[in-house]
């Protein structure tokens, strides 16, 4: 009986401990490069992560480490972004996306 109520104690308490630790992934253009951010949802900045860049075709176009204020910028010139990107952050036990538009590139670029 006590090991019943343990288990549906813990299987309780495990959405709000999931919940607590997602991972918001953002991304801006300002026609010369993605900006990235990553932070989890307190607030606290991504410190450690692969950011994965892949095309519209999803193939990947590069990939960068996250810097210690959860931010990396990866310039237009050094990806092929005419189909837009797919913008990939993952810190090994969390992962979340950002899709850029072509639509989001001519838009911010004036084009």
């Amino acid at each position: 009986m006590i090991r019943a109520a343990a288990f549906s104690g813990l299987l309780a308490a495990l959405p709000f401990e999931a919940a607590a630790h997602q991972m918001i992934v953002f991304a801006s253009v300002n026609c010369e490069a993605v900006l990235v951010e990553a932070k989890f949802s307190n607030g606290n900045a991504v410190q450690q992560a692969d950011v994965r860049v892949l095309d519209g075709d999803n193939r990947l176009q590069s990939t960068l480490p996250i810097q210690t204020d959860g931010t990396v910028s990866v310039p237009l010139d050094s990806v092929d972004h005419t189909g837009g990107l797919v913008i990939e952050v993952d810190t090994g036990s969390h992962d979340n996306y950002w899709i850029v538009t072509p639509e989001d590139i001519a838009k911010n670029c004036q084009s």
